[in-house]
């Protein structure tokens, strides 16, 4: 289970991605921050790097278990959850990926898919780990998307932190 979110301060301005995974007692938690972003960038990030932190670890967890010729771990064929609150990103990988891609990355008004690179990563990632998107309300009292908020928040203060040092 992987809840995600992102944000800014100001729309754009600085910003910060985070996530938190679980699977069984296990836990993590990690989070990012660009100085001069979006909100839906920081959304689709957090997603990406949940994402490519799993792909990562099972690429190795398979890697090692082919050279010990052991079973792999039980998590590798868990399905994935990720929770996020944005519509940007649930609508995007529910109804309007498929869409843009048949129409060359253009919208419905022909205009330029906006974060296509990430989008493009995102797919990439979907396709070989395939995760289940869900919605969440944000600011509904869920536990684990009250924590990506706050390290949201925690992103982009220590952001803003070490730019006022180097820039002082």
């Amino acid at each position: 289970v992987i809840y995600t979110d992102g944000g800014c301060k100001g729309n754009p301005g600085p910003g910060g991605w985070a996530y938190v995974m679980r699977f069984g007692t296990r836990y993590r938690e990690a989070w990012g921050a660009e100085m001069h972003t979006t909100n839906n960038r920081m959304e689709l990030l957090a997603v990406i790097n949940a994402l490519s932190f799993l792909k990562e670890r099972r690429d190795r967890a398979l890697r090692s278990s082919v050279t010990r010729s052991a079973a792999p771990p039980i998590w590798l064929s868990a399905e994935i959850h990720v929770f996020t609150d944005s519509m940007y990103v649930k609508k995007g990988m529910s109804e309007w990926l498929s869409d843009w891609k048949m129409r060359g990355w253009k919208t419905a008004a022909k205009k330029p898919v906006m974060n296509q690179e990430l989008w493009e990563k995102l797919d990439a990632l979907c396709t070989e780990l395939g995760p289940h998107f869900e919605w969440v309300e944000g600011h509904a009292g869920d536990p684990d998307n009250e924590r990506c908020d706050s390290l949201v928040g925690i992103a982009i203060e220590e952001l803003l932190r070490k730019d006022k040092k180097e820039n002082s």
